[in-house]
């Protein structure tokens, strides 16, 4: 089974069969994980690598507009995460492909959903097994598997908001996280007008994880686009 800090990984699955994406997405949820979003076309799943990036795509081989061949390598050109291909083809040619492009695994339909969670877990084990849940600012660590702040020898605890947004940026150390994107890691896929709540929940943190609020270092502001955080040494 795989590691509870791994069940927070965002996985992609890209498939136009919806009764395959509901039955996946029910079996990740029931064993855990908690960041699942679904695409039925090469194009949806551009658009989701894109605005979303998750760490790990789950792609069917066949789809409507194109196959998980041409997504997979489109997706590589400005991201590199792991991807097991699903078809409903049995062929040697299909898997010699897909593995070939680096996919990390491949299964034919239909398939033991049992089996898909456990080689689910093997590849994020593998691609995240020097992860470290305790994340390193300049000024303190932020220990996400005990949603705390850990500073000058202390614990503060992290609200739910709080923890939401801090994951988010975590997510994404060293790059930009939009305004849009935090809000909605905070309140879910209708964010608009929570602006203002942002901003005092950014101000809330900094007094947690800076050591000078008033002058961050650690969690920033990119004028006009959003925030990053800027990790010591980036595990996660």
């Amino acid at each position: 089974m795989a590691a509870d800090y791994l069940k927070e990984k965002k996985i992609l699955l890209v498939d136009d069969e919806k009764e395959i994406i509901k039955m996946i997405t029910e079996f990740l949820q029931e064993d855990g994980y908690s960041q699942i979003r679904a695409a039925g076309t090469v194009a949806e799943g551009l658009q989701a690598v894109r605005e979303w990036q998750p760490e790990m795509a789950v792609l069917d081989v066949m789809l409507p507009d194109g196959d998980g061949f041409s997504l997979f390598e489109k997706m590589k050109e400005f991201t590199e995460i792991p991807a097991l291909f699903l078809t409903a083809r049995g062929e040697d040619e299909d898997r010699i492909q897909g593995l070939g492009l680096g996919a990390d695994d491949y299964m034919v339909k239909p398939f033991l959903p049992k089996e898909l969670l456990l080689r689910i877990g093997i590849i994020l084990k593998r691609c995240y097994k020097d992860e470290d849940p305790l994340i390193q600012l300049a000024g303190s660590q932020i220990d996400l598997a005990r949603a705390e702040v850990v500073k000058n020898g202390g614990r503060l605890p992290l609200t739910a908001k709080e923890y939401d947004i801090l994951r988010a940026l975590c997510r994404n150390a060293g790059r930009i996280v939009t305004i849009d994107q935090l809000c909605e890691a905070a309140w879910g896929e209708n964010p608009f007008g929570y602006e203002n709540s942002l901003m005092a929940h950014i101000r809330r943190i900094r007094e947690k994880i800076e050591e000078n609020p008033s002058k961050p270092v650690s969690l920033t502001t990119v004028k006009g686009l959003g925030y990053k955080l800027v990790m010591e040494d980036k595990r996660i």
